[in-house]
């Protein structure tokens, strides 16, 4: 059916990440290596994108992926409050399916390692998947808002001109940048 027919159009995450050619971008959490990689790509041989994770399997399967797909990428085990990266390092930073998941005095730290590693005018996007709306929704054990959560824990961390970008196909994109310091 034409109707069903795959986009040609780049993928949301993709697109509404943004990295140009030459970006420095670090994803933190490796559920997901092909976003890793489509990302990776983007930024090219003048670029830089790593990847950190705490689990070494995840790390492990990125860094497979991206070497299949064709990108350079940097694959890092870390924990999520010591990150071993150098101070302003980073163009774009995307947390990928990780607030939600922490306590929330990880959160914080977690966060005030982001901002560490970016650069001033750096920008922290927030990629978290939302639980099935409707009937579905009704029937479940929804949890609270995570746009109000993330949004919350990107201006607690010092994020400025903190917003939703937007919630489709089941995930929410919450983005903040690091002010001029």
């Amino acid at each position: 059916m034409r109707f069903f027919r795959p986009s040609t159009l780049e993928d949301l995450p993709v697109s509404i990440a943004g990295i140009k050619l030459g970006d420095r971008v670090l994803m933190l959490g490796c559920g997901d290596p092909s976003l890793i990689a489509r990302l990776a790509v983007k930024t090219g041989l003048t670029g830089r994108a790593a990847a950190l994770d705490e689990q070494e399997a995840r790390t492990a399967r990125t860094a497979e992926v991206a070497t299949r797909e064709g990108a350079l990428v940097e694959t890092i085990t870390a924990p999520w409050t010591a990150l071993p990266l150098d101070e302003g390092a980073f163009d774009v930073t995307i947390v990928r399916d990780v607030l939600a998941s922490l306590p929330g005095g990880l959160t914080s730290g977690l966060l005030g390692e982001v901002r560490r590693v970016l650069r001033p005018g750096g920008r922290c996007l927030v990629i978290e998947s939302v639980p099935r709306g409707g009937l579905a929704g009704l029937l479940s054990r929804r949890p609270a808002d995570p746009a109000y959560a993330a949004t919350r824990a990107l201006d607690a961390a010092g994020f400025r001109a903190v917003r939703t970008v937007a919630e489709r196909d089941r995930l929410l994109f919450v983005e903040g940048v690091k002010a001029n310091e």
